[in-house]
């Protein structure tokens, strides 16, 4: 007679709990993960890691890339964001993108960066991604997301890139078989700009689903009209934004004018301006702890960080994340909806932030 014996059950790439538990004791200051990266990144336990298992390019500057995150990922809500990092010449980047996929389906992670021009994540990852490169994940965050319970009616709008959280809420509620109408307004420059133009002519023939793909190029930009062709009824809808500024603008003057602002919910991934006049600019930055002086031109504490060869650790660089903030000395300082402070020992984000004049920062 054969005696059946019980195993603790682990996942592929994984160790026993004791086994963990003892080795993180072992192993401190630096903790097991540390040690575990060196041997697989995709074994570390406490931070998020993902292995890109598919690649393809869909348009000329863009590249998809499928994605399974390792155990520590806790999931998603459709329309939400992920801090992603990227190694480029031994420094850890970081940038903000959506996953595209379904919420329901988060056993791997869709993302489609588009290159833009000088963008040194996005080049990266267009040109040089490729299978098994391991990126670093943060858990989802932001409030751009689908609400519970779901509304009796929903526009989806966007431009560009903009498009992945508006998918992935697309995919969401086709895969929940929504009940409400739904409608998906799309602008790309021309027929090939577009990264997902079949799934969308696919979903388009789903009853109670209407899509509307634009071509700036020919069709022109945002109007009312183009709006109230694929959703008559967006008055009484709840509408999801997402996508360049001039069809942010347009589209927030048009839901203003019809007294329904309440009603837009809006997500951007662009970084604000900052305005800080040649009479402010010129004074010291002193990064305390570094002990680097540099004379301030009035970009972004951040930028000036590193063009001083320091690297704060940071992540969207648009004030949403707040992975960079670091505690203000003294002097003023302004942010980009151009408030301005001069308290001591402040916390302030140093992507969103400029010098008036000297500053210290605890850095």
């Amino acid at each position: 007679m054969r005696t059946a014996v019980r195993r603790a059950a682990t996942r592929p790439g994984s160790l026993p709990a004791s086994l963990a538990s003892l080795a993180e004791k072992l192993l401190t200051p630096h903790g097991v993960d540390r040690y575990l990266e060196l041997v697989d990144p995709m074994l570390v336990r406490r931070e998020i890691r993902g292995e890109v298992v598919a690649l393809r390019r869909p348009t000329r500057d863009s590249v998809t890339l499928t994605v399974r995150p390792s155990r520590a990922w806790r999931g998603f809500a459709a329309g939400q964001f992920v801090r992603v990092t990227v190694d480029i010449d031994g420094v850890r980047r970081t940038r903000c993108y959506s996953p595209a996929g379904s919420a329901h389906r988060d056993g791997e992670l869709e993302f489609t960066v588009k290159a833009h021009e000088g963008g040194l994540v996005s080049r990266q990852l267009h040109e040089h991604g490729h299978v098994g490169m391991v990126l670093g994940l943060s858990p989802a965050d932001g409030t751009f997301a689908l609400p519970e319970p779901r509304p009796d009616s929903i526009v989806l709008i966007a431009g560009g890139s903009g498009i992945t959280p508006v998918l992935s809420m697309l995919r969401t509620l086709v895969d929940e078989r929504y009940p409400g109408e739904v409608s998906l307004l799309y602008y790309a420059r021309t027929p090939a700009d577009v990264p997902y133009a079949e799934e969308l002519d696919a979903l388009a023939a789903r009853r109670g689903v209407r899509i509307h793909v634009r071509h700036t190029a020919s069709d022109g930009r945002f109007t009312a009209e183009h709006l109230r062709r694929v959703a008559p009824w967006f008055a009484r809808a709840t509408t999801f934004l997402c996508g360049p500024p001039p069809l942010m603008e347009a589209v927030r003057a048009l839901y203003a004018d019809a007294g329904i602002s309440e009603r837009l919910h809006t997500e951007e991934f662009v970084p604000p301006v900052l305005t800080v006049g040649a009479a402010e600019t010129g004074g010291r930055i002193r990064f305390a702890r570094s002990g680097v002086d540099v004379v301030s031109d009035g970009r972004p504490l951040l930028e000036q960080a590193e063009d001083a060869g320091l690297s704060p650790e940071h992540g969207c660089r648009m004030g949403i994340c707040f992975s960079c903030t670091q505690r203000k000395v003294s002097g003023v300082v302004r942010t980009a909806s151009g408030e301005e402070s001069a308290e001591d020992d402040e916390e302030i984000q140093l992507c969103v932030t400029a010098a008036v004049g000297d500053v210290e920062i605890d850095c």
